[in-house]
Formats: C-alpha cells, sequence, structure tokens
C-alpha cells in the first residue's frame, strides 16, 4: 500500500500543520478548505512557517521553495479522487465528519485510506459512515503539529491490518513517533489531558486558589511547561468542552462532569485566546 498523494481537509491550525509536515516528508500535499479565503490564510501561516525555519538555518531558500511546490490549492472534494490517503482535520463535529467521510466514500477509489485527526470522536461510529470501515482509521496528531512528536493512531472496531501498518509507516516519515491506541472516548491523551483541565477549572470554580495559583502549582510543582488553565485558554475552551461532553457521553461516568464553569465561559464566548479572553485575556 504506496502512498504518494495526501490529501488533507482543513487548512486551519490542525490541517495546516499537518499539511506543511507531509509536504516537507516529500508527500504531495492537496490541502483543502471551504473557499479560497479559508485556503490562503492557512496557506501564509505555512509559508510563515517555513520562512522561519530558513531563517534559523533548519532548511535553505531552495528546499523551503521545493516544499512549497509541492502544494495543490482544492476547494472542491472532488479533487481527492487522486489521493492515496484523506487525512480529515475539520471541525470535532461528529455529523459534519460522518458527511464528509460518506461523500469521500463515494469520490476516492477503492485503495484510498481514509484518516481523521479526531482528538476524541469514535473512529468506528466514523467508518460506518462508509462502505470501506476496514480503510477508516484515527491519525490524531497533537499541536503545534509541526514541533510535536506523538501521533496517536487509533484502529477502528473494522481497521485493517495493512491500513494501519500503512499508517504507522507514514507517521515515521513524517519523522513523529507513532502510538497505537485502541477506539475509547478521549483515546489516551484527551482522556488523561481533560479532566485535569476539567478539575483545574473546578479548582478555580470552587475558590481553592486564584488561576495564577493553580498554574503555577502545576508548572512549578509538577514540572509542566504550561499551566492547565493557560492550557485550555490555548487549545480553546469550547473544544475542552466538546472533548469532556464526549467523554461523559462516552463513558456515563460522573468524573467525566464538566464544570459549571467551563460551561459559563463557553456560553459568554470567551473560548480563550482565539477570541481574546478565557481564563486569561489576550491582546
Amino acid at each position: 500500500m504506496t502512498i504518494e498523494h495526501v490529501f488533507v481537509i482543513g487548512a486551519g491550525q490542525m490541517g495546516g500543520g499537518i499539511a506543511q509536515v507531509c509536504a516537507q516528508a516529500g508527500y504531495q500535499v492537496t490541502l483543502h478548505d471551504i473557499n479560497e479565503e479559508a485556503y490562503d490564510r492557512g496557506f501564509q501561516v505555512i509559508k510563515k512557517n517555513l520562512n522561519r525555519n530558513v531563517e534559523k538555518g533548519r532548511m535553505t531558500e531552495d528546499e523551503m521553495q521545493e516544499v512549497l511546490g509541492r502544494f495543490t490549492k482544492s476547494t472542491d472534494l472532488q479533487h481527492a479522487k487522486t489521493a492515496d490517503i484523506v487525512i480529515e482535520a475539520a471541525v470535532e463535529n461528529m455529523s459534519v465528519k460522518t458527511k464528509i467521510f460518506a461523500e469521500l466514500d463515494e469520490i476516492t477509489p477503492a485503495h484510498t485510506i481514509l484518516a481523521t485527526n479526531t482528538s476524541s470522536l469514535p473512529i468506528t461510529e466514523i467508518g460506518a459512515a462508509t462502505k470501506r470501515p476496514g480503510k477508516v482509521i484515527g491519525m490524531h496528531f497533537m499541536n503545534p503539529v509541526p514541533a510535536m512528536k506523538l501521533v496517536e493512531i487509533i484502529r477502528g472496531l473494522a481497521t485493517d491490518d495493512e491500513v494501519y501498518e500503512a499508517v504507522e509507516e507514514m507517521t515515521k516519515k513524517l519523522s513523529k513517533t507513532p502510538v497505537e491506541v485502541n477506539d475509547y472516548p478521549g483515546f489516551v491523551a484527551n482522556r488523561i489531558l481533560m479532566p485535569m483541565i476539567n478539575e483545574a477549572i473546578f479548582t478555580l470554580y470552587e475558590g481553592v486558589a486564584t488561576k495564577e495559583a493553580i498554574d503555577d502549582v502545576m508548572k512549578m510543582g509538577m514540572n509542566h511547561p504550561m499551566g492547565p488553565l493557560q492550557l485550555a485558554d490555548f487549545i480553546g475552551l469550547d473544544t475542552c468542552l466538546y472533548i469532556m461532553e464526549t467523554l461523559y457521553e462516552g463513558f456515563g461516568d460522573s468524573k467525566y462532569r464538566p464544570c459549571p464553569l467551563l460551561r459559563k465561559y463557553v456560553k459568554a464566548g470567551w473560548y480563550g485566546k482565539k477570541t481574546g479572553k478565557g481564563f486569561y485575556t489576550y491582546e
């Protein structure tokens, strides 16, 4: 199972990062978004990242131009018909993802692997929206993609061994470390990380300490590079809430109940860094 052409859906922070590392690894990349404005915004970020690598001596100007030359623009899913693998990095919403995968199932050839970058949603359910559940798999990249080495590779109930092996090999070619994970809500990363963040929010909600104190305890006491409340702001409080709700619904266990303060902030539109306000205020 040879992978040469990678089709990435979503030119945002995650999709753009995935497309960048694929192009840097030598793959032909088609980057897709819903319109040219969204594509151009994402592609500018990729060019900025690559320029920074040139400035820091990590690559030459010629190498950067080679990487950029591997990109093709798409605003039409029909362009996926020549892809060997599709990596979907659209919004974290099951109905959106199943709709995309059902369309891809009709568009792409039989050999195409359909991968999702979901951080918490069931791969088995996404695969069930297609007639090829054996070729559906999870590739959960960490943010920011160019810097973070880990990729969780999640098997759905029906994922074929050869599909897993092809994706594992591709992940290594991206200079990432693949970790095999089974299909349970939140997988490994978010099943552990999000309840910790949620508990930090409960600690603030209950008045145990200030946000600064909570973050300082985890940074200086536990050697975390960033405090949990600041990290939540960077991830997006809306995303944190969505993942906690996925865990709560998936396991039916009260330990995954989202903190009311998290719900309140999301209802207020305080999503963190991307909106300028969350637990902290950003210029």
